[in-house]
């Protein structure tokens, strides 16, 4: 079955499967954002990591 001999019905499954993905991808958009800014902050200064567990164990 090739592309050219899809019925309109079947273009239009298509195209709503494809709009249910990308709504469920723009889901996850937030949550892979604020992990790449938490993983900037945490990246920038790793000494201030090491002092707290230290100075807890202290």
């Amino acid at each position: 079955m090739s592309a050219m001999k899809d019925s309109p019905e079947k273009r239009n499954e298509w195209r709503a499967i494809f709009y249910v993905q990308a709504r469920v991808a723009i889901l996850f958009v937030p949550i892979i954002v604020s992990l790449l800014i938490i993983g900037a902050l945490a990246g920038r200064d790793p000494d201030a990591i090491d002092r707290t567990v230290t100075s807890s164990v202290k």
